[in-house]
């Protein structure tokens, strides 16, 4: 079966692979690596290689289906959101992830970019910070 993965994006073939990370993700309530996801597979008993799992993730972040951010250490980690526009604030101890949207952030960039003559701007704004349960 052969399913489109988004505005302009190939169609993808919904292997058993590709299934198994789109389970995984699904259950995620924080942002997780692709080395996280993969344990997440092997503990479940899928025979699932790393390789795949990164290729899978990015296709699914490049179609729009997950967010993807970029962790104090470098790495890119994911996590299926609600859609539309939104930031997140990201607990460094324990991953928990909130969902937020910021009025003035919005105004402020469009104002940015329309003192310097920038158009179809976009960004991206993750808040980082230690949780009320840690």
């Amino acid at each position: 079966m052969i399913e489109g993965t988004g505005a302009g994006a190939p169609a993808q073939r919904r292997t058993r692979q590709r299934v198994a990370v789109e389970e995984v993700v699904q259950e995620l309530a924080e942002f997780r690596t692709a080395q996280q996801i993969h344990d997440d597979l092997r503990h479940r008993g899928e025979a699932v290689g790393l390789t795949t799992v990164y290729r899978n993730l990015q296709l699914m972040a490049d179609a729009g289906e997950l967010d993807a951010i970029r962790t104090a250490d470098g790495e890119t980690a994911y996590r299926r959101c609600s859609g539309g526009h939104h930031h997140h604030l990201v607990c460094r101890n324990c991953g928990r992830t909130v969902e937020v949207t910021g009025p003035a952030v919005e105004t402020w960039a469009a104002a940015i970019a329309e003192r310097h003559g920038f158009r179809e701007v976009s960004h991206e704004l993750e808040i980082f910070g230690t949780c009320s349960d840690c």
